[in-house]
């Protein structure tokens, strides 16, 4: 069998319902229940490193757009024209 690591972890009142319920309802304990889970959302989920030089490049393009001023021209309704539809 493979070695476990013990590890503690905090669950509010609906989650630990829904575990235990889950686990009784599969035939399996509550820990094997969390370890698929976890195998589960991580073998589904798309993990994305960060493009730091990416957000450097829009940060460059929104600041030229302020730097721009507000755009030309004006719009030809008001905030409370929306209420009145």
């Amino acid at each position: 069998m493979e070695r476990m690591i013990r590890k503690q972890l905090y669950l509010n009142a609906e989650q630990n319902f829904i575990l235990k319920q889950k686990a009784k309802e599969m035939g399996i304990t509550e820990a094997e229940l969390v370890r698929r889970a976890i195998t589960s959302h991580i073998s589904t989920a798309k993990w994305q490193k960060k493009d730091v030089r990416a957000w450097e490049e829009e940060k460059k393009f929104i600041q030229q757009l302020i730097k721009q001023g507000p755009a030309k021209g004006q719009r030809t309704w008001k905030r409370e024209d929306l209420y009145e539809r």
